[in-house]
């Protein structure tokens, strides 16, 4: 039986939950049904990095070219798009279209972007903002994934869980899921970053997701979370 923290007897109830991991590990479709089980507000942040990817590809920024890329993000205005429960970020008005996030271009730039620490900074605080919206729309929480979230956005949050599998294992889910991108070489480059690495947070649950199907996986947290809430 699926619960939602809604409704559990205090009106204080909200809480934030990390979820980091590298590419194809199931960080999304596991974020999405807790999103469900538990009445949270939903924050994919690697859409996040995709979508300012994109927006810059437009101001034809070069990543090698620091210097300008102040200036072309001053040029941006953020905001915050609801689907559902999924929280979306709007460039100038604007959600590009999934395809747009995830084409070839993107896939090979993302990291590159993403690694500068003057984009990451830039995103910082609205992302941590994230959860103020959650609770201005009446969310019982918001969990929120990427790939520093539990080390960097929320190491407050009150439950911080990172998601693993085999490298075989995330290339095939990958390939069924018709992406082509080379995600070792990008976990590899995020690995290895200076400015908020791809990393288990200390203290964070690690949950290894290759022998187990999404929901063994979405039904593994979620009893974590009842279990300690004593719901």
């Amino acid at each position: 039986m699926f619960l939602n923290l809604s409704e559990m007897p205090s009106s204080n109830m909200f809480i934030v939950i990390a979820l980091d991991g590298g590419a194809a590990v199931g960080k999304s479709s596991t974020a999405r049904g807790l999103a469900e089980r538990f009445g949270l507000m939903h924050v994919d942040t690697g859409a996040h990095y995709r979508t300012l990817c994109y927006a810059l590809h437009q101001a034809e920024a070069d990543p090698q070219q620091v210097g300008a890329l102040a200036k072309q993000l001053a040029e941006l205005q953020l905001d915050t798009r609801l689907d559902g429960r999924s929280a979306k970020l709007s460039i100038n008005g604007t959600v590009p279209a999934d395809a747009e996030i995830r084409s070839t271009k993107v896939n090979e730039d993302v990291s590159k972007f993403a690694a500068l620490p003057a984009l990451r900074d830039y995103l910082f605080e609205y992302q941590r903002g994230q959860a103020e919206i959650a609770r201005e729309y009446g969310y019982s929480g918001l969990i929120m994934e990427g790939r520093d979230i539990g080390s960097v956005i929320f190491p407050d949050a009150d439950y911080r869980f990172f998601l693993h599998a085999d490298e075989a294992t995330c290339a095939a889910r990958r390939a069924k899921e018709g992406q082509t991108d080379a995600i070792a070489t990008r976990d590899e480059m995020d690995r290895s970053r200076k400015t908020a690495p791809l990393i288990c947070p200390k203290g964070a649950t690690q949950i290894d997701t290759a022998p187990l199907t999404l929901n063994e996986v979405i039904e593994k947290i979620g009893n974590l979370i009842t279990a300690d809430k004593q719901i």
